[in-house]
Order: structure tokens, then sequence, then C-alpha cells
């Protein structure tokens, strides 16, 4: 890992030799991104749009024929979760409202009840051979994921913080659906509030993001070394819009 942090600190400090952008390209860039992340993060959960689909419902507000009308609402509402991102970048904490507002953004069109609100049921991850915790501890653990949090970053390497938040979270699997998209929603403020950039982990990944997440309940190295690669190549990603 340690070559793999090397290279990342090196693409960073050329990142940031670029900044700060001037406004109007950096709102294409965020925008970019919103497509991206929107994209890559629902297909990983079997979201049928493509990349070019997500772009026109988004960006044309017109529905794919022939696609689950969910698969809209996933795209618009994780939208506009990806929004609230760079409100909260100026921030260094991550609070428990902010990730309720981060799932309620997102989850609302499908159902409004549960959207931002804590599962009151027993839920079973298919294919984890890990039990969540029970409904009734959630709400204790996710009081105390602030300030975990805050030890996190205080302690490690932001794009190491970054994948244990998003570990940590997808552990505790507070809500009824829709933990995956939080947990890279929230892997990606923690680097925004670090300077870094939206990563992005791409669908041809999702075999090895599942089987390193599964492990990361014993050993989390192969998951935070997947994170970091995907960091890597989303630096280098970005660097390629300047040319």
């Amino acid at each position: 890992m340690n070559n793999l942090w090397q290279e990342i600190e090196a693409l960073q400090k050329e990142i940031n030799r670029l900044r700060p952008l001037n406004e109007e390209f950096a709102k294409q860039v965020r925008e970019y991104y919103r497509i991206g992340l929107t994209y890559s993060s629902n297909a990983l959960e079997g979201n049928s749009l493509t990349e070019s689909e997500t772009k026109v419902v988004l960006e044309d507000g017109i529905t794919i024929g022939g696609k689950p009308l969910r698969d809209h609402f996933e795209a618009i509402g994780h939208s506009e979760a990806y929004t609230l991102l760079f409100v909260l970048v100026n921030s260094k904490t991550i609070s428990e409202e902010d990730i309720k507002k981060l799932h309620y953004l997102f989850y609302r069109r499908i159902e409004e009840s549960p959207a931002g609100v804590y599962r009151k049921n027993k839920v079973v991850i298919t294919g984890s051979r890990y039990s969540t915790p029970l409904p009734e501890k959630v709400p204790e653990l996710m009081k105390q994921l602030p300030e975990k949090t805050d030890l996190l970053r205080k302690n490690h390497h932001p794009v190491e913080f970054a994948g244990l938040l998003h570990k940590e979270f997808v552990f505790i699997h507070p809500f009824v659906d829709g933990n995956g998209r939080v947990a890279r929603l929230l892997m990606n403020l923690a680097l925004l509030q670090e300077g870094y950039n939206i990563t992005v982990i791409p669908p041809v990944l999702r075999p090895e993001y599942i089987r390193t997440l599964e492990k990361a309940h014993t050993d989390d190295r192969e998951f935070l070394e997947l994170i970091a690669q995907a960091v890597k190549e989303t630096q280098k990603d970005y660097l390629r819009l300047f040319k």
C-alpha cells in the first residue's frame, strides 16, 4: 500500500496546483461527476440505466422507455443527495442529521415514509455470512458514528479514513434500503472535506467490491486498497479533464 499512497499523494499535488478552478469550469467538473457517480453508484446496486441514459434523465428530465420507474427515481434522488455534498463540504464533521438527510433525498421518491428513518426490522444481506445489528441497536450505533468518524479522520490518511467510514456505516446498515448508495456518498463527502475529488467505483468492479467488503468484517486491507485504487484512477480521470 505504501507505493499506492505515494502515487495518490503525487496525483493530489498535481490536482492542488490546478486550484482554484475558475467558477464555470468548476461547475462543469461538478456536473461531470454528478453523472458519473450517480450512474456508477446506482449500477453497483443493479440499476439498469446506462451512463448516457442517466445523463438524459438528469439533464433533460426525460424518462427512458422500457426502464423501471424506480431506476429513474434512484437517479434523480442520488443527484439531489450529491448536491447536498457540496453544501456540507466546508464542515470538518459529519453529523447524524447529515446522514439522515442524504438518505432522505435519495429515497423519498421511492418510498417517503422510510426515507431518512432508521429501519424498524431486522434485515438480511444476501450473500453475506454476517448479521446486521438488531434494529433496536441502530439508533445508538448511529449516535456514536459521528464521534467515531472524528477519530477516524484524526488518525488515518484521508483516503483510508473515507474507506473506513464507508465500511463502518454499511456494517450498521441503518436504513431499510439504499445503504450502499449512502455509504458511497459519505465516503465522497469525507474525501471532499479533506480536499480530494469525487471518487467513482466503476460497476465492472462490483464482484471485487462485494467480496472485499464482505472480507472487511475480519480484514479490511483489501477493501481499503480497492478504495485507494478507485481514488487514484479517478484522480487520473480528473487530471485528464484539463488536457
